[in-house]
C-alpha cells in the first residue's frame, strides 16, 4: 500500500464510526463506474427466461424426506 493510503488509514481511523461509514459508501459505490446502468433490466430479462423454461419443462423432483433417506443411507 503507497505511503499516502497508509496516511489516510491513519487519518481516516481517527473519525466517528459515522463519519467512516459515510466514506466507506462513497469508497464502495465508487467502484461501481463501469457497470451497465441496465443491470436491472438485464436481471429482469434473465430472471424472465429462467422462469418461462422452468414453466415449460418442469422439473421432476423427490421429497425432501426421500432425499434424506437416501443421504442417511448414503454416509451412515
Amino acid at each position: 500500500m503507497s505511503e499516502t493510503a497508509e496516511k489516510l488509514k491513519l487519518e481516516l481511523s481517527q473519525l466517528s464510526a459515522k463519519e467512516r461509514a459515510e466514506i466507506a459508501y462513497f469508497l464502495i459505490h465508487s467502484l461501481d463506474e463501469g457497470i451497465d446502468d441496465n443491470i436491472d433490466a438485464i436481471w429482469d430479462e434473465e430472471l424472465s427466461q429462467r422462469l418461462d423454461a422452468i414453466n415449460r419443462n418442469p422439473a421432476i423432483g423427490e421429497s425432501a424426506s426421500q432425499v434424506f433417506s437416501d443421504l442417511r443411507k448414503k454416509y451412515s
